[in-house]
């Protein structure tokens, strides 16, 4: 009966002041959403690649590689390594190699389509939990010519599961392929993405230089046996490669380690040869600003409660009368922010539901709030409780401890403690506030930049064409064909996409280099007219030309190269790849070859132009791009019918390297403005309080003539002070934190002291318009009315 009362008390009084309970549950409420949202990002963050049934036996194998006084860190490894494991460690139970992610070429029933896939030993399906709708793990993979699809990709060939297996499949116009198995299409909780897998031979002999130890370049998964020390295994395994002489030298040192698979997703950054980061500063800086936004609410709901205070203070004072204990006042206060705080978590599921699919859709994933879980149900409820108490802790500690005396006189007055806390709450709520504006405008500027930022190549109207099947013998056809229509402009060739180029070797010598030392120079295969289609900057010398048949033995280096070659004129300065000898026939600006997160390496360009792959640079004139694409399909299909054409535009593949700091940068755009509008409920909760505390004081100097100006300077000066201090504490934590973050880019912008002052500015500006309604509303009021009781 007691609680039923309570009950009936709190939704009176919210009923009672509807704008007051407005403010209260949509303020809340949206901490609550805003919250929710970054708790269900992080938690599917944090269950990538977590729903394996080996997972807590399944690791990756890395290497610390120590060359030239540099320690690096990579998952890259010899293709010979995994099974090699597998044999010599009797705790190794399965082991499979992985290359990278490949576009293939498939024929079936007349269709000829694109896929994407990689390779998997025999292993592969009992080492990792994808569902087999047809075929055995343990027949999936096992000789050359098997090959296992995915639901789609056996759909789109087959039209079922059931009609796949046994099928066979084209490859490449080159091999007959069976399908073998057909698993599940993989889950979006997979890192990994593939629609078909090949047998592992089938990549050492594509690749014949991965059976080569000195060579690294695939992955490697093992899955340990019950039991396994992992410790143990791990120092064993340290200096495995000393027993393959070609797998290191006495300049190059590689050692190997094991992470646990599902923990590479989130760390898979390398500092000092050790795994040092990765996505997971993303997760922790989420769920530090998911923790700052319920604070924030949490705040606001304390200020905007003893903000109202005031207005309850006779009917406490009739409560204590009558003889209501203080503890039972508590219990009641509690209750009605618990019963608020209901109401705010019923508003904020309602919010989620309602935004969740634009979330995915900036989040690039498939997230669903867990409705038919019950520990969702029991965590929500343990929230509820728990932001409801801390809410409505220090409101009812407030409430009850008033004197009814005071209560029935009108002459309630706030302790110093009461007013200093209540103070130092708002600093607090808007030094995250600031904070996260600070952040904000970094992640933003940072973002612009490497997305504007000159590269030394311009990406603009370049499109890269992938060299499939026998094609790049037909590659001279294509390109005079293609100089020939209309809209291109020049035509050249890479082994590699400038995104992609990883190419690095230490078989590099040149005059005057110690050979002792291991250093790595990164290597690409270039065409005629390369130069040129890239928009690279020539500094000394020249391009490799067809005039020129020495030029076969020649190299372009970039400034980077040339400052470790030591060559004052290095124009004919001899320079040997891999035994080859050769000279430098010209000198190019830097230019990026990979994302702004690595320093510019040194890169030698040697010339290539009968290469057996790679990609094919198109330079379209500007405003021409459809025109040269409809000739560019066209030639393609005369010269290439079997192949269906694949294009990319060099500016979406860059912007493929940032897509992480872009869904960033939009998290905390959106989760900043909702703090920043929920702090800005805080500040009228605060200016409500403010007001009606004065609202007698205000009456008097009215009446004395006072303007409305210095009245507005008068209620509105204190707060100002206290976002002027918050500003001043934020600042150097702001700096701090977004100059950490800014370390994991080689090239970066700088924070200026600009940034925290128009954090600042925006800041106060939102604030004044914030308390303006509010304030000016008590200044237009009558004086007579707020004096008509002395």
């Amino acid at each position: 009966m007691l609680y039923r009362n309570y009950f009936n008390t709190a939704w009176r009084n919210l009923l009672k002041d509807k704008s007051f309970s407005a403010i209260n549950i949509s303020g809340l409420a949206l901490g609550m959403a805003c919250s929710l949202l970054i708790v269900l990002w992080v938690l599917d963050e944090k269950g990538i690649d977590a729903f394996h049934a080996n997972d807590s036996r399944l690791y990756m194998v890395y290497q610390e590689q120590h060359y030239d006084g540099i320690v690096n860190g990579s998952y890259a490894t010899p293709g010979l390594l995994a099974e090699d494991l597998k044999q010599v460690y009797p705790e190794i139970e399965y082991s499979t190699g992985m290359a990278w992610t490949t576009s293939s070429t498939f024929e079936a029933n007349g269709k000829i389509f694109k896929q994407d896939g990689d390779y998997g030993s025999s292993d592969f399906f009992s080492i990792f939990s994808f569902p087999l709708l047809a075929g055995t793990k343990e027949t999936a993979l096992k000789t050359k010519n098997d090959i296992a699809l995915s639901r789609k990709m056996a759909e789109i060939f087959f039209g079922s599961v059931e009609a796949a297996l046994g099928q066979s499949l084209r490859y490449e116009n080159k091999a007959d392929l069976k399908v073998s198995a057909v698993f599940e299409d993989l889950p979006p909780n997979s890192s990994m993405k593939f629609d078909y897998l090949l047998n592992w031979e089938t990549f050492m002999d594509e690749q014949q230089w991965s059976r080569s130890w000195g060579n690294n370049a695939s992955l490697c998964f093992i899955v340990l046996k019950e039991g396994t020390d992992v410790s143990a295994l791990n120092d064993k395994l340290h200096n495995y490669l000393d027993r393959h002489p070609d797998a290191q030298s006495e300049t190059f040192k590689a050692k190997l380690g094991l992470q646990k698979y599902s923990e590479q997703y989130l760390h898979s950054e390398f500092e000092n040869g050790k795994i040092a980061g990765g996505r997971i500063q993303y997760v922790n800086l989420f769920s530090v600003i998911a923790v700052f936004i319920i604070l924030i609410a949490c705040i606001n709901f304390m200020n905007l409660t003893t903000a109202r205070s005031i207005k309850r203070g006779k009917e406490i004072g009739v409560r204590k009368v009558v003889g209501a204990f203080r503890g039972a006042l508590i219990r009641q206060f509690i209750g009605e922010a618990i019963l608020i705080t209901a109401f705010a978590f019923v508003v904020g599921i309602l919010l989620v539901v309602a935004v969740l699919p634009v979330f995915n859709i900036i989040t690039q994933k498939q997230i669903q709030l867990p409705f038919d879980q019950g520990e969702f149900w029991i965590v929500l409820g343990a929230m509820v409780l728990l932001i409801g108490f801390i809410s409505g802790s220090y409101p009812a500690l407030y409430l009850s401890g008033f004197n009814p005396v005071h209560a029935f006189k009108g002459t309630l007055k706030f302790g110093g403690t009461a007013l200093w806390f209540r103070k130092g709450l708002v600093v607090f709520q808007f030094m995250l506030s600031i904070m996260l504006i600070v952040g904000t405008i970094v992640v933003y500027r940072q973002v612009s930049y490497v997305q504007s930022v000159h590269l030394g190549y311009d990406r603009e109207n370049l499109i890269y064409v992938p060299v499939d099947g026998p094609f790049a013998k037909k590659y001279d056809v294509f390109k005079d064909e293609l100089l020939r229509t209309p809209g291109i402009k020049l035509v050249s060739r890479i082994d590699n996409r400038p995104t992609r180029i990883v190419n690095g070797t230490g078989g590099v010598t040149w005059e005057g280099k110690d050979p002792s030392a291991f250093i790595d120079i990164t290597q690409v295969a270039v065409g005629y007219d390369f130069m040129r289609t890239m928009g690279i900057e020539l500094l000394q010398g020249r391009d490799f030309s067809p005039e020129i048949k020495s030029d076969t033995a020649g190299y372009i280096v970039n400034e980077t190269a040339l400052k470790l070659f030591n060559y004052k004129n290095p124009i004919g300065m001899p320079l040997t790849l891999w035994g080859m000898k050769g000279t430098i026939v010209g000198v190019v600006k830097d230019f990026h070859i990979n994302s702004l997160h690595v320093e510019i390496k040194p890169l030698m360009l040697r010339l290539n132009e009968a290469m057996n792959g790679g990609w094919v640079m198109i330079r379209v004139e500007p405003g021409k791009t459809n025109e040269a694409i409809a000739g560019i399909k066209k030639t393609w299909k005369e010269l290439n019918p079997y192949f269906p054409i694949d294009y990319q535009f060099s500016d979406q593949e860059y912007q493929k390297l940032y897509a992480s700091e872009q869904v960033i940068e939009k998290l905390s755009n959106a989760f900043a403005l909702m703090a920043i509008f929920i702090s800005c409920l805080g500040l009228l909760g605060l200016t409500m309080f403010t007001t009606e505390q004065r609202t007698k004081e205000i009456g008097i100097r009215k009446i004395l003539g006072a303007p409305l100006v210095s009245l507005f300077n008068l209620l509105s000066k204190e707060l100002l002070i206290l976002i002027s201090i918050a500003i001043v504490m934020a600042s150097p934590i702001a700096w701090y934190v977004m100059n950490g973050w800014l370390s994991g880019y080689a090239y970066k912008i700088d924070i200026t002291l600009w940034i925290f002052i128009l954090a600042g500015l925006l800041a106060i500006v939102i604030a004044l318009i914030t308390i303006s309604f509010q304030t000016l509303k008590a200044l237009l009021a009558n004086p007579v009315k707020s004096l008509r009781s002395e």
